[in-house]
């Protein structure tokens, strides 16, 4: 059996704010995008859906960023408890937590400064969240 991981998609309330906050803060380069209509429908498990699709890639991580036109998004922009059942954070690896978690709050993203632990000079962490809530772990490691 022949099994591998293509992309994570996520829903957005905004997709040009999305995309500015995925290309200029962490570096994806948009890629493919799409129009995506009824003849998804049932896969989606969504009548009448209209959806954009962008795709963004970095490295060897694809995301696809999701607009729904029809019906619109449900749910309110809230980072999910890292306790809830579900896929909890998109980690990323980074040179300068700081530096990355400035850009991130400049292109509308939320740093939680509170969850930030240090472990000596070469392991810094500090949860994130995109624009709409998506919480993200910036991660430095010694290399």
């Amino acid at each position: 059996m022949s099994v591998s991981f293509s992309h994570f998609g996520i829903c957005v309330s905004d997709l040009d704010r999305s995309l500015r906050f995925y290309t200029e803060g962490l570096g994806f380069e948009p890629t493919e995008h799409f129009q995506i209509g009824a003849e998804f429908g049932t896969l989606m498990e969504i009548e009448g859906v209209a959806v954009r699709s962008q795709f963004l890639r970095r490295d060897h991580l694809s995301i696809e960023l999701l607009f729904y036109d029809a019906p619109g998004h449900v749910g309110e922009p809230v980072r999910r408890p890292v306790n809830q059942l579900g896929l909890t954070h998109l980690n990323f690896r980074v040179d300068d937590v700081d530096e990355v978690a400035a850009r991130l709050r400049s292109l509308g993203g939320t740093v939680l400064d509170h969850t930030r632990t240090t472990f000596g000079p070469d392991m810094d962490f500090v949860y994130c969240t995109d624009p709409d809530g998506t919480r993200i772990e910036l991660m430095k490691l010694p290399r």
